[in-house]
This record gives structure tokens, sequence and C-alpha cells, in this order.
């Protein structure tokens, strides 16, 4: 059976265009289908080798702007083609602003049973495009030839020639072309031209059942903010969000390792007290909290950078 890899389009950078070839900045994202962006890359059928291809646009977002509903049709639809028989892998592109929470999100609501048999590659761009020189075409040809190795599987990300797994990708950089880091844990693997270099295996999925898809038809999601810890920092802002019935969760962006400001913190306690569940997590860019303080009252992210954290505790209280 000719096995299929289908790519999936929810609009982004890649996806953009400008007025100017020169111009790499003043752009507007999700502008080109992913069908067309597949048409401009002259080697692709040569890096699919033995594979077929099957292209659907999902969403058309700038992903600055990914929300729950877009979000909720992207599962649905890769755990779809996950589920065919006939499916070998499946390639997402995506814009770069919030790729590392949308491969999160995806790594906890797919099937973990389908996640450790095939993979789900997230790609991207930070150049249009309509750029002189655009980085998306060959990063595609890198996402291709990493879900086409035999050794990927869960959520992934491709970058730059750089393999990042769903957990530890983050962004950290806003213009240059490698902008994702995976922290102290590394990447995965490098693509150097068109085969993979693998450093480490791709993790397993989380011991945890799976989550219940159907739970994403609920309407509204959980809602669960963020806020910051720094210096002079005040509870003004717990307090407002606590004043929004519909606000489940604050995770807080600590300082150092999982400090809060004294009159932050303590608003924060009136706020678990009134049925609010925190979640601390560092707001530096590398390490997690060690225990010691994270044994307080708040809870720990266990390693996860405020955004993700966000994550794993609005499907905790969606599930």
């Amino acid at each position: 059976m000719l096995k299929k890899m289908v790519f999936l389009g929810t609009g982004g950078t890649i996806a953009g265009t400008a007025a100017e070839a020169s111009d790499n900045v003043g752009y507007t994202a999700a502008q080109l289908g992913v069908g067309q962006l597949l048409q401009a890359i002259p080697r692709l059928q040569q890096a699919l080798g033995p594979h077929a291809f099957l292209a659907e646009q999902v969403v058309q977002v700038d992903s600055k702007d990914m929300g729950w509903a877009q979000w909720r049709v992207l599962a649905q639809r890769i755990q779809y083609h996950l589920a065919q028989p006939d499916v070998h892998s499946v390639v997402v592109t995506h814009g770069t602003d919030t790729l590392e929470e949308t491969a999160f999100f995806l790594s906890r609501v797919l099937s973990k049973k389908l996640l450790a048999q095939k993979a789900v590659v997230l790609t991207c761009a930070m150049r249009p495009a309509s750029s002189l020189a655009p980085d998306g075409p060959q990063n595609v040809l890198d996402a291709v030839a990493v879900a086409g190795s035999a050794e990927a599987r869960g959520v992934l990300a491709v970058c730059a020639g750089t393999v990042h797994s769903a957990r530890d990708v983050q962004k950290i950089h806003p213009y240059r072309l490698n902008a994702f880091d995976s922290g102290d844990a590394g990447p995965l693997a490098y693509v150097e031209e068109g085969r993979v270099r693998w450093l480490h295996a791709c993790p397993d999925a989380d011991a945890a059942a799976d989550f219940p898809l159907k739970a994403l038809a609920k309407d509204p999601w959980p809602r669960v903010e963020i806020i910051t810890s720094y210096a002079g920092a005040a509870g003004a802002i717990v307090r407002a969000l606590c004043a929004d019935a519909a606000v489940q969760g604050i995770v807080v962006a600590a300082t150092g390792n999982g400090t809060i400001h004294q009159d932050l913190e303590a608003a924060l306690r009136v706020a678990q007290v009134q049925g609010v569940r925190i979640v601390r997590a560092s707001r530096c860019a590398y390490g997690g909290i060690v225990a010691g303080v994270a044994e307080g009252d708040f809870p720990h992210s266990k390693g996860l950078p405020p955004v993700k954290a966000r994550i794993a505790l609005m499907l905790e209280l969606m599930a």
C-alpha cells in the first residue's frame, strides 16, 4: 500500500506575502494556501520518495491569533488522518509565534497510541513566501525528511534544520532564521542535506491516560491566565482577574526558582482560597523550578514554561 504524507495548512509567515520581495518584516501572514506553498517547492516529490501526499487547508490565520477554535479543528483533523491506515505521517505548516504552544497542545490531546507509531511534524518560516530568500521551502523539505524517518514519532517541530520535541521547543528570537531552541534538553536531531542525524530518541508520550478528545467540543474552554512576578509587582491584576468568574486558573511566571513578590503572592493566596487554581512556573528561559520553594502552597509546573503550563492546567480543568 502506498502510504500518504498529509500536509495540513494553518497560515502563518510561511504563507505570508509582502508588497516587495526585499521586505521580510512588513508582510501579511496567512495569504497563500498550503497547496500553493507545496507547488512552489520543486524538489518536494523527490523528497517524498515513496510517499504520495495530500494537502488540506485546516485554518488560515496569523499564528499570533491562534485560539481554541483553530486548535479544536486542527486536533480533530490530525487525529482523523493519523487513524487512517494509509497515512504515514502528518506535516503541519504553522506560524512561528505560537508554534511551541500548538505543538505542546497537540502532544497532550492526540491519541498516545497513534503518536507512538506515527509523527506529527510542525514547520514554519521566519520570512514570508514572497521573500527574495524564503526559508519556508527548505523547512518544509526538512520536515518531510523528518516525517519520513523511521525514528520519528510523536509531535515534533522542525525549523532551520533543527528538530525539537513538542515539550521543549520554544521561540527565542524575533527575527533570525534559527529562532527556536530546546533549552537544557537540546535538540533531538539535525537535518543535513535531506538526511536526519538523530542525537536522541523521540520522547515517549506522557504516561497519563489519553485526553478525551470529545472534551474539546465544550464551549467555552476553561479560562487560564498568565501573570508575571517582577520588582514592585502588585496584587491588583490578580484581584481584577478574579472579579471575572470565568477565570479558573492562573499561572504565575515567577522570578528565579519560583519566587513571587510578596504583594502578588498574597493576592494569589486569596485567589486560591476562592477556588482559582494557581501554578507557578519560572520566567527564566532555561531550567525549571527545583524542589524547595516549589513545595509551598502553589504547585510548580514540572519544568514547563508559563505558556505551556497554562495549556497543561487548561486541559486538566477541561478533562
